[in-house]
């Protein structure tokens, strides 16, 4: 981006003081280059407080709220809610470079097909995607913002965790195609029931263009019976072939083979989600064969590692529900190992059913025929271990507290021998992550 503190100005029907050309726009003051806009948010840690720093890593101006006194020889742009302002200025960047854009959502697997959208999309278009998982009302105009001029693809990640956030950022992002992943139970503690989930998930069809399509697995009732304006058109169907390992997973659609380098039924429904839009972008199977092969996954989304001995790691460590872990462990089931482990950490943000959704996932475990369960957390401590025990004594079952990572480690790191699995599944407050870390060192 290029713009004069004046065209901005302009734009957010804001006072500004000063003069200068701004490059770039941060959030953080850690973060602030050479040319940026500082953006101070208001919140528990106020930006406003940061404002000297972020000038003297190089920001040539800031974007400050009314409320704040500001000295008048700081370059500034002024107006009433700093967070508003830079939804705007995002919007105007969205409307000015106009790319296709393709917005995805769901419980789970939307970084992933975004991952993957992105790469078919970028086989015939100059393509960007949401970097990491900006995908909040902070995240997505940053997205926006860091577009670059010549982007005509631009695939984006729409998070939720409450009712209206979903159609506050599909009308900033304004999507040609919207899709949705799946309905699990993501966020369940605030919503209670898939239902209410769906409802907020389809608020992303709120921005859709009138003329836009909204992309749906064929399999959920919740969707595929949903009232929806724009055209609808669902995905999964028509699999056949389905072959996995270790290493990823094949499948043939439309009489194409494919190959993706991830685990999983639920990644094939994401690989067809990504499929299905760069149909609709006339973009050829062969050239989505081609993309699906090397896409560039994001961090810890059924990401495969391996250790120094020889063992495959494969790291799931992002988000996690009942669903996801089901699906995960079913992929689990059908790679072909020696021997295959599972470090299970808790599931959060489960609210009243969290007892009850941990315990239901006991004989899951079981039927997944693994050799040994890592679990980590007071919910499954308390709810799933009693049930593990049935099969499970204790030289196969380990139990650890989240403070506890350190010794999961040492125990881990000499598990197994050359050829086995690993599968490391949890929510991101359990922080697996840095299990993952100190085991591929």
């Amino acid at each position: 981006m290029n713009y004069s503190m004046t065209t901005i100005g302009d734009v957010l029907h804001a006072s500004i003081q000063g003069n200068g050309r701004v490059t770039g726009v941060a959030f953080d003051s850690r973060l602030v280059k050479p040319g940026d806009l500082f953006v101070a948010l208001v919140s528990d840690n106020d930006g406003h407080q940061y404002i000297q720093s972020a000038l003297n890593s190089g920001a040539v101006a800031v974007l400050v709220d009314d409320q704040h006194d500001i000295s008048s020889d700081i370059p500034a742009i002024i107006v009433k809610d700093t967070l508003k302002a830079l939804q705007q200025l995002g919007q105007y960047r969205r409307q000015e470079i106009n790319p296709k854009v393709i917005a995805i959502t769901g419980s789970n697997g939307k970084t992933t097909t975004k991952d993957m959208t992105a790469a078919v999309a970028a086989t015939n278009f100059k393509t960007f995607k949401t970097p990491e998982n900006f995908n909040n009302e902070i995240g997505v105009p940053m997205t926006l913002l860091e577009m670059p001029e010549d982007t005509e693809v631009l695939v984006v990640e729409l998070g939720m965790d409450r009712p209206g956030q979903l159609t506050e950022l599909s009308h900033l992002v304004s999507p040609d195609i919207a899709i949705i992943t799946m309905i699990g139970e993501a966020h369940i503690e605030f919503f209670k029931t898939r239902a209410n989930i769906a409802k907020a998930k389809l608020e992303i069809t709120q921005g859709l263009k009138p003329e836009g399509t909204l992309l749906i697995p064929f399999d959920e009732p919740l969707l595929t019976q949903a009232a929806v304006t724009q055209k609808t058109i669902t995905f999964g169907q028509g699999v056949s072939a389905v072959h996995t390992t270790a290493h990823g997973t094949t499948f043939v659609y439309q009489q194409t083979l494919f190959a993706i380098s991830v685990i999983g039924g639920y990644n094939i429904m994401n690989a067809l989600a990504a499929i299905s839009a760069g149909i609709l972008l006339h973009i050829d199977l062969k050239n989505a064969v081609t993309a699906l092969q090397n896409f560039d996954l994001t961090k810890n989304r059924t990401e495969r590692l391996a250790t120094a001995r020889g063992i495959t790691l494969i790291s799931d460590v992002y988000n996690s529900n009942p669903t996801a872990v089901a699906a995960v462990l079913s992929a689990l089931k059908a790679i072909p190992a020696p021997h295959k482990y599972l470090v299970l950490g808790d599931m959060l943000e489960l609210g009243e059913q969290a007892d009850d959704l941990h315990a239901g996932l006991g004989q899951t475990v079981l039927d997944a025929n693994v050799d040994g369960v890592y679990l980590v957390g007071p919910l499954l401590n308390q709810n799933m271990a009693p049930i593990l025990q049935a099969r499970f004594d204790s030289a196969h079952l380990h139990q650890y507290e989240t403070d506890q990572l350190a010794e999961l480690i040492e125990d881990l790191k000499t598990l197994g021998e050359k050829g086995d699995v690993i599968l490391l599944k949890a929510s991101h407050g359990i922080h697996l992550e840095n299990v993952v870390n100190a085991l591929v060192k």
